[in-house]
């Protein structure tokens, strides 16, 4: 098993334990594999959801950029919605289980069609 598939296991591991979600696999890797070379970057790899900065780089490069959504307040309250999920207090928020929650949420699955 290679590097990327330990880390897609990691990602519905988090995703089952700490969400309570099921993961759609192939939709898991179609959008870890849409983060890049960032998974295998200690700080790249988790979204630091305590800092407006990142939630702001989430909003702009992942939901408006990536899954093509029109800017506005449902965005946000996307994020907060997955933040919440995930647990304000859990400290490895990994971007590409925020980025599939988000990909969930929005309902915008086609996008990794």
């Amino acid at each position: 098993m290679g590097k990327r598939d330990e880390l897609v296991a990691q990602y519905a591991d988090d995703l089952k334990s700490k969400c309570g979600i099921d993961p759609d696999m192939d939709l898991l890797t179609k959008v870890t594999i849409g983060c890049g070379p960032a998974i295998y970057d200690a700080d790249a790899a988790t979204v630091a959801s305590s800092q407006d900065s990142e939630l702001e780089t989430v909003r702009k490069n992942f939901l408006i950029k990536k899954l093509g959504l029109a800017d506005g307040p449902e965005l946000m309250d996307g994020i907060n919605s997955v933040v919440d999920i995930y647990g304000k207090s859990e400290r490895n928020k990994y971007r590409a289980v925020v980025y599939y929650m988000l990909t969930k949420h929005f309902g915008k699955e086609s996008v990794y069609g």
